[in-house]
């Protein structure tokens, strides 16, 4: 089964490109509460999505989803996810869970008006997972190495994927039998961490779902150019992806071994800057 692409953007001209690219999913992004605080020191990116850009979005799509990340578990949680799903919202995330509780909550909030997907990306939810996947009514789970990398205390986030916390997580998470992805990627041939790499590591462990991150590509002025390469991109994705079920067991192997030593590196640099 072909992997779900994500793609976070609140512009409906930028969702139309993605969507024409071959993107299964347009993200809006309304979480706020305490993400400024918890990623003031890092790199990454701070969405200012509203209510309103999930109905515009929604009008303009005509084969991709709609995903939606609300915000925690809050007192305005049923507000908001009410919304979200009467303005069109085919899919929804809760980020920074920690416990089954709001877990519950969120389910029974959304109450099987749109599939339900956790974002797990604390330490709590990541001790406690067996217990989490129980839940009746939870759809998918996406690993968040940003935050969740930021809640171990490292350097890199993905050193997630050669220490051990995501190859234990992945292992549970397919016993229970629950489609899930891991992070993002960029484009194939870029990133700190190679693209190509990560995409060979998800497709290892079983993952069926993968963000389009920013270092895959961001928008600019000249559309036109923009949603060529954007299509280019993913079908060059899609060649890999599909190469991939037919690399043997040890193609996998020297990848992870590749992984550690970049990872490895990457992060013994870091320290001695």
């Amino acid at each position: 089964m072909a992997f779900e692409l994500m793609y976070i953007t609140n512009r409906t001209d930028v969702a139309l490109a993605a969507e024409a690219a071959g993107v299964d999913r347009i993200w809006v992004d309304l979480e706020t509460l305490g993400k400024e605080e918890r990623q003031k020191n890092f790199d990454s990116v701070k969405s200012h999505h509203s209510l309103e850009d999930i109905a515009a979005i929604k009008s303009v799509l005509t084969k991709s989803k709609l995903q939606v990340r609300v915000n925690p578990v809050y007192e305005g949680s049923e507000a908001e996810i009410d919304q979200a799903i009467t303005n069109g919202a085919d899919i929804l995330m809760l980020p920074m869970f920690k416990t089954v509780t709001e877990v519950e909550k969120f389910v029974d909030m959304v109450n099987g008006r749109a599939k339900v997907l956790l974002l797990l990306e604390t330490r709590e939810a990541e001790e406690i997972i067996d217990d989490i996947s129980e839940v009746k009514g939870i759809d998918e789970i996406h690993i968040g190495l940003n935050d969740l990398h930021i809640s171990h205390h490292l350097d890199f986030m993905f050193e997630l994927m050669i220490n051990g916390v995501v190859d234990g997580l992945c292992e549970k998470i397919r016993k229970k039998g629950i489609p899930f992805g891991i992070g993002g990627i960029a484009a194939l041939g870029q990133g700190t961490l190679p693209a190509d790499m990560i995409f060979a590591e998800d497709w290892k462990q079983g993952c069926s779902r993968v963000i389009l991150s920013r270092g895959f590509i961001q928008p600019e002025e000249d559309m036109e150019r923009f949603a060529k390469v954007f299509k280019e991109r993913v079908q060059d994705l899609r060649n890999y992806e599909k190469s991939l079920s037919e690399k043997k067991k040890d193609f996998f192997e020297s990848n992870k071994e590749q992984m550690k030593a970049i990872i490895e590196n990457i992060v013994e640099s870091g320290r001695k800057a």
